[in-house]
């Protein structure tokens, strides 16, 4: 349940390579994936800034094996492991640097199927909750991806963060999805 503290989005698609994030007041992020005639797959994902007008986040190129490749978002190319790193701390943890300098965790809740995201103090700043599939105009709804924007620095919603969280929960559910 959204209240004003919080951005719910809904994300399409089991697949997250190919899926949208979208809300009350459309699509907000959608990920778009081309696989050119030499095999190469590329991933890319693009934020509404309003009606009929996206910007490009991030291009994700995935390995020729279909594995993790490296990540353009914005000015900066790092390999899409870095945006992954296992969590020596907690089994099946991934961490992460943010903009904001700061390292972040997507780890899965005991007992529950939501998978947080977690700042450098421990505060849930996010949440990925995946749904029963539910049909939407836009697309077949799996999961709802929470943004707590007053947890933590409340620096969740700025644009460069919220683009990283969107791409490494991505990653995360990529990572999940195939066993790596």
């Amino acid at each position: 349940m959204a209240t004003p503290s919080n951005e719910v989005l809904s994300w399409t698609s089991q697949d997250p390579r190919e899926s949208q994030l979208f809300n009350a007041w459309g699509v907000v992020y959608r990920f778009a994936t081309v696989v050119a005639p030499s095999g190469q797959s590329t991933t890319t994902l693009w934020r509404a800034v309003r009606a009929n007008k996206e910007d490009r986040v991030a291009k994700l190129e995935w390995a020729s094996n279909g594995g993790l490749g490296r990540a353009v978002i914005g000015k900066n190319t790092v390999p899409m492991s870095d945006l992954v790193r296992p969590d020596p701390r907690y089994p099946g943890a991934r961490i992460f640097n943010a903009p904001d300098g700061l390292t972040y965790r997507w780890r899965q809740t005991p007992g529950s199927a939501d998978v947080v995201l977690e700042d450098s103090a421990g505060n849930i700043v996010a949440v990925f909750r995946p749904t029963r599939p539910t049909r939407y105009q836009i697309g077949d709804v799996y999961g709802e991806l929470h943004f707590l924007r007053n947890a933590g620095a409340a620096t969740i919603m700025h644009p460069p963060i919220m683009d990283t969280v969107t791409v490494t929960a991505m990653l995360y559910r990529f990572c999940q999805a195939f066993g790596l």
